[in-house]
């Protein structure tokens, strides 16, 4: 088995095997907070424009995720965890659309089997990953609106390596690291958007059991809840 680490939109566009695309601040954190809180489908979008249709067509009655960091006119909720942990999705489809994670999800054309991952769903995710005896695994940190690396994104990936190659990982020193990177200074700053507790929420590695596959369906990706087995 080859695991190759990619970053940003130009790993996203040369993955290939079973591909990771990672967004831990925090497109697929708000992903999984989702989920866990019901939602059926996401239906992962590159454009507004393509969310706010699905929406009126009746195809998704949510709407979320954001552009510069905040929730675009028309949208019902941004790209906060925070934000969303108290609603109830139960049996609801989601349109998101963010500007590094479901970009890279759009662009993995590449890929085998594909999975939006975060630091919440990492250990279910590497057993996913594993689950489908792939040659190649690409895990694809997805930074700053796909065009800057940034601490969290990156060292999620490695942190999927380590459980990849059978080691432990170190969840806690991950997370030091992550809090001593100059990403986090934005969940502080009040002219941001970025929630002090979105901060804690994408930090809780394995928080969730599962992991988010996504599928392509009448062209479009189309993420579901998967258990780890």
């Amino acid at each position: 088995m080859q695991i190759a680490i990619g970053s940003l939109l130009d790993g996203a566009t040369h993955a290939t095997g079973a591909v990771a695309i990672i967004d831990v601040f925090r497109a697929f954190t708000t992903a999984a907070m989702a989920f866990a809180n019901g939602a059926s489908r996401i239906l992962m979008v590159g454009s507004v424009e393509e969310a706010l249709s699905l929406r009126a067509d009746g195809l998704a009655q949510v709407c979320m995720g954001e552009v510069g960091g905040r929730a675009p006119p028309g949208f019902d909720f941004g790209n906060s965890p925070f934000e969303i942990s108290g609603v109830d999705f139960a049996g609801k489809v989601i349109a998101q659309r963010t500007g590094a994670g479901t970009q890279g999800i759009v662009a993995a054309r590449g890929a085998e089997q594909l999975y939006a991952a975060s630091l919440v769903t990492a250990r279910a995710t590497a057993k996913a990953l594993l689950s489908h005896h792939a040659q190649r695994i690409s895990l694809v940190a997805m930074g700053n609106n796909a065009v800057t690396r940034t601490d969290e994104d990156e060292l999620c990936a490695l942190h999927l390596r380590n459980l990849l190659e059978g080691r432990p990982g170190n969840p806690e020193a991950v997370r030091q690291v992550i809090l001593a990177g100059g990403e986090i200074r934005r969940f502080y700053d009040p002219s941001d958007p970025h929630h002090p507790r979105d901060l804690d929420i994408a930090l809780d590695i394995d928080r969730f059991d599962f992991a988010i596959r996504v599928t392509i369906e009448d062209g479009r990706p189309v993420a579901r809840l998967e258990r780890a087995t």
